[in-house]
């Protein structure tokens, strides 16, 4: 057992050490808080600001992040009387990676504030300015960053007040804050996926011209920005998402010409209602630019309020919830703590969940047997099951973690989504059934006992403890998104230390209960004792191993179709001949040795076909297809519906995700919900994640999930209301009454 346990921690320390290029004690944003002067004076105001200072290749987001990400964010602590303004936000950069854009800075960046003083400031007195600052830092991974700052500013007569030594970077940043700018015969159109911006330019005509969107979900950040100039008339093209939102009546953003004020270029902030064309050569109509105050926001709706996540008018999508609670949007100890408690219940719970109680009562029957043994020996059962469950659970988090690094969008309970896993389990369960009738033993009879492999094998020593509990981790992981949705999602956002520790916790909690039965011996004599009862029960519990094959078929079958399963029923014929030619051996007729090693030569065949089949497209959309009101879900398809004023619930769900199904039958198709849905004309989609999809797996993390299930209904604003991975038909009525 020793050997097996150094070669997993020696493979799992490699792939931690892949998830682990990362340190998260290393600091990839410096923060501090600067003053523009040396000191204050009643009734004044001067700016402070938040200076950050990335490590190379890392950015931190503008007040509309683009594609993803999270807005910088100020919490003041002031004393009474002191206000303080929102961030002034200066140009930021197109940060474009693949098929993806992020507005954002990197290397050195100040965010200033306006800072007014009271009258009442005691002159000879010293103002304590405290903030808390939280960032998104990003660059192969993001991480959540936070700093509590103060600056100790003493109070003076305004004649003894100088500049201070950050006074430069606050003159150089007030350069590049966008500012009203007269912009002639200003107008902007949309015509299909294409939105028009034009004016004329009296003198300074600019040779680059960006537009950086204030509005989400309208522009495509990554999408290419078209400048042509004729003579002095000047057109920007942008592309509209499609198809385009049906709040979609301005163009909101800042215009950055040449490189911004600090390239010797200009930035103005513009608002500039649309016209809708019917053809290219429709006439447009001139809208002027809104006029700023000079008390107003040099950006309109730039200015992030203390609290806010997004910038005003943004709607998240996670905006409202239904009896579940987000995960925290910043790293902190009692985040930690909070998802360590919740992963550890929930491995607990896991016990009890379907595809795992089966293999579980194995073990219960396996302590009766033993518990007249030392109970040295049986708190050996415990400790090696318990090995088994953490060590699986890590590393299958560390693979995950490792495999999303490299891009791979994939989430929680990956492994069901591989058909040639799932055949293999198929197999798995069903020579454990037919061990469990008699058929076979794993010990393979006194000839073959004193092989390491079936020394590997023997279910009966602590070994076979230490594999029943990594066969429990793995069909057990797609178990756990009902109630541990929020904290894996917040898990795979996290450093690898931090993240591999919740997924600890969850495999020590499902162990915990087995484990707690073998370490305490009056628990233990509370078992029944051994007798014919114990065969009998042995006997019954291959058909929960038969069962779980049945639903391992039919997830096979979602993903593959009717081809596969076929020859997972061929392979299974050749487990069958395998298990009971092994029997006769065992029992003394040593010449079915080589028809035992001819099955099992059959069984593995059988299953390359898997490997190579492709998705069968009537497999994809069965899932879809239960329902004639259902529809297979898009971003596109969505957007469609949503831009018509229709309601939208997505139904995200997997064939190997019990709750799924069950939340599925008991609730969606119930009469109730589903004359609910017909009455407020919603739009039915199904995500189907039962194969790999990255568009469904982005939508997931979007609302920081990292598995299924997942309920969204969109309301005809177009706001997202996430639902609970539990439903009950309550819930969703109620739901349904509010949009």
């Amino acid at each position: 057992m020793r050997a097996l346990c150094f070669g997993l921690l020696l493979a799992l320390s490699r792939v931690c050490g892949a998830a682990a290029t990362i340190d998260p004690t290393e600091q990839f944003v410096r923060a501090e808080l600067l003053s523009e002067k040396d000191a204050i004076s009643p009734g004044a105001s001067l700016w402070v600001g938040l200076h950050l200072r990335h490590a190379p290749h890392w950015h931190t987001y503008w007040a509309m992040p683009g594609d993803a990400g999270l807005p910088t964010r100020l919490r003041w602590d002031l004393e009474p009387g002191y206000r303080a303004g929102a961030i002034e936000w200066p140009v930021p950069k197109r940060l474009v990676v693949g098929d993806l854009a992020n507005y954002g800075y990197e290397g050195d960046v100040l965010l200033p504030v306006s800072l007014q003083v009271p009258a009442s400031a005691q002159i000879g007195s010293t103002a304590h300015i405290k903030a808390r600052a939280d960032w998104l830092v990003c660059s192969d991974i993001c991480i959540p960053g936070s700093a509590e700052l103060s600056l100790a500013l003493p109070v003076r007569a305004p004649q003894e007040v100088h500049a201070g030594p950050a006074a430069r970077a606050f003159a150089i940043v007030r350069e590049q804050i966008p500012m009203p700018r007269a912009l002639t015969d200003a107008r902007a159109a949309i015509e299909g996926a294409r939105v028009r911006l034009e004016f004329s330019s009296a003198s300074d005509t600019p040779r680059t011209l960006e537009f950086f969107p204030l509005e989400p979900n309208q522009i495509v950040a990554a999408a290419d920005q078209i400048l042509s100039v004729h003579g002095k008339q000047v057109r920007l093209e942008l592309q509209a998402q499609r198809p385009p939102p049906s709040d979609f009546r301005a163009l909101h953003g800042v215009l950055v010409a040449d490189g911004g004020p600090a390239a010797g270029g200009w930035a103005a902030a513009v608002r500039l209602a649309l016209s809708q064309l019917p053809s290219s050569t429709a006439a447009q109509t001139a809208v002027p630019v809104d006029s700023l105050g000079k008390g107003a926001s040099a950006v309109p709706g730039l200015r992030a309020q203390a609290g806010s996540q997004a910038p005003a008018g943004a709607s998240s999508p996670t905006a409202r919830q239904a009896g579940s609670a987000a995960p925290p949007d910043f790293f902190s100890p009692v985040a930690l703590a909070i998802a360590l408690a919740g992963a550890f219940v929930g491995g607990m719970i896991l016990n009890l969940m379907p595809c795992v109680f089966p293999v579980l009562s194995l073990k219960l029957i396996g302590l009766v047997r033993h518990r007249d043994e030392p109970h040295e020996s049986i708190r050996a059962h415990g400790m090696a099951y318990a090995l088994g469950v953490v060590l699986s659970f890590l590393f299958l988090s560390a693979l995950l973690l490792v495999m999303r690094a490299v891009g791979s969008q994939i989430g929680w309970g990956f492994q069901l989504q591989f058909p040639l896993f799932i055949a293999a389990l198929i197999g798995l369960f069903f020579l454990i059934g037919l061990n469990l009738l008699g058929t076979f033993a794993f010990t393979f009879g006194a000839g073959l006992s004193n092989s390491r492999a079936a020394n590997w094998l023997d279910g009966e020593g602590p070994r076979g403890s230490f594999a029943t509990g990594v066969l429990a981790a793995v069909v057990a992981s797609p178990c756990t998104a009902p109630f541990m949705g929020a904290a894996l999602g917040f898990a795979v956002t996290q450093p690898a230390p931090v993240a591999l520790a919740i997924f600890a916790l969850l495999g020590l909690g499902m162990a915990t209960p087995y484990l707690v039965l073998t370490l305490v011996p009056s628990w233990l004599g509370r078992l029944p004792r051994a007798g014919a009862w114990m065969e009998r029960l042995r006997q019954l519990m291959a058909f929960p191993m038969f069962l779980t094959c049945v639903w391992l078929f039919w997830v096979l079958g979602q993903q593959r179709g009717a081809d596969a399963v076929a020859w997972v029923l061929m392979a299974l014929v050749g487990w069958g001949l395998f298990a009971w030619s092994t029997g006769l051996v065992q029992r003394g007729a040593r010449g079915f040795r080589w028809l035992a090693g001819a099955a099992a030569l059959l069984a593995v065949l059988a299953m390359v076909p898997i490997a190579r089949s492709g998705s069968s497209e009537a497999a994809r959309t069965s899932l879809a297809a239960v329902g004639t009101d259902w529809t297979e879900w898009s971003q596109e398809v969505q957007r469609t519906a949503l831009a018509q004023g229709s309601p939208v619930f997505v139904d995200f769900t997997a064939a190997w995700c019990i709750t799924c199904q069950a939340n599925k039958r008991l609730v969606l198709h119930d009469d109730q919900v589903q004359e609910a849905f017909r009455l407020h004309g919603v739009v039915l989609m199904r995500a189907d994640w039962t194969s790999r999809d990255e568009a469904i797996a982005r939508e997931l993390a979007r609302f920081a999930r990292s598995g299924v299930p997942m309920y969204v209904l969109y309301d005809r604003r177009g706001n997202a209301h996430l639902l609970p991975e539990i439903l009950s038909t309550k819930i969703l009525l109620e739901e349904l009454a509010s949009i």
